[in-house]
């Protein structure tokens, strides 16, 4: 299979790395154009771009797939299929319309549900105990086209957005070659999906973290585990921002205000939430490195009765 592929992050690298060892044509890489990034302004390739790189890959970097030199440019690669992996601009339908069989997508979620820019993220956000990959038909609408494919992988009560998204990474890896092998030969039907069913994953923004102490117990346990590692949970203590790494959902029955210091603990530290008491287990504060709530303890003057937020 001829495939040209699309994509940027280490999500879609790891697929991409193993599409390139997996006996299929990579005609070419597609992704963002580099950027400058950090205090010096270094410019900084793409995950995908440096595998591109290191496999002698060609690598093209549209700044817009509209242009007529850019479809232009698209045709020329004579694919069977376009691969889209996390790439981060709209298509075109006369970019669509260029493979000789369609653009596939590999989405991380069970569509229809988690339509959107974050997926994982919002899958930990909202308790979900399983999520998975899925495999599309891309269309003009956003992640609505036509199933190909799908798997689906359990999420443990404690696993974070971090962790999920690595383990869909590989998984997205380890399926993308047989799709792609079933596509060739024509073995596959066309599911579509239910758009009633459809829920929406937007982008994560920074102030999503911020912890809301009224809500319930697991709610903030699924949300401190749902923003990592970005934007991350976040509290206020004496004026000062402070970031909770972990925190766990208890049955202990120690009651007070929303965001209250109910009891120091040997593990860290509980605080009321609107049911019962979360148990923060490891923190990052403001100027300081993160570090276990037990070593915050140790340098901190943190009272019971004190109330964060």
């Amino acid at each position: 299979m001829r495939i040209l592929f699309f994509g940027c992050d280490d999500f879609a690298a790891i697929s991409f790395h193993r599409l390139i060892h997996s006996g299929h044509k990579l005609l070419g890489l597609v992704t963002q154009p580099d950027k400058p990034k950090g205090r010096g302004m270094h410019v900084v390739y793409s995950d995908t771009k440096q595998v591109a790189l290191n496999h002698g890959i060609e690598v093209f970097q549209p700044a817009n797939l509209k242009e007529a030199v850019v479809v232009e440019k698209l045709r020329s690669f004579n694919a069977d299929v376009f691969v889209v992996i996390a790439y981060g601009q709209f298509f075109p339908d006369n970019v669509l319309t260029i493979p000789k069989t369609f653009c596939l997508n590999v989405h991380g979620s069970l569509l229809p549900k988690y339509r959107g820019a974050a997926p994982i993220n919002w899958a930990v956000i909202n308790g979900e105990i399983e999520t998975g990959i899925t495999f599309i038909k891309m269309n003009s609408a956003m992640d609505g086209g036509d199933i190909v494919g799908c798997a689906t992988c359990p999420i443990l009560e404690n696993t974070t957005s971090f962790e999920l998204r690595n383990k869909l990474a590989q998984m997205s890896a380890e399926l993308l070659p047989d799709v792609v092998s079933k596509i060739k030969a024509g073995d596959f039907t066309f599911e579509k999906q239910n758009d009633a069913l459809a829920t929406r994953a937007p982008k994560m923004h920074k102030d999503l973290g911020h912890i809301h102490w009224d809500l319930s117990a697991k709610r903030i346990h699924d949300l401190v585990r749902g923003v990592q590692p970005w934007p991350g949970a976040f509290t206020f203590w004496r004026g000062n921002r402070l970031k909770i790494l972990d925190a766990i959902s208890s049955d202990a029955s120690l009651r007070g205000k929303p965001g209250e210091i109910v009891e120091l603990h040997k593990d860290g530290f509980y605080v009321q939430a609107a049911d019962r008491a979360v148990l923060v287990r490891r923190v990052h504060p403001a100027s300081s490195k993160p570090m276990d709530a037990r070593s915050f303890l140790a340098g901190h003057k943190l009272a019971v009765g004190e109330v964060l937020g």
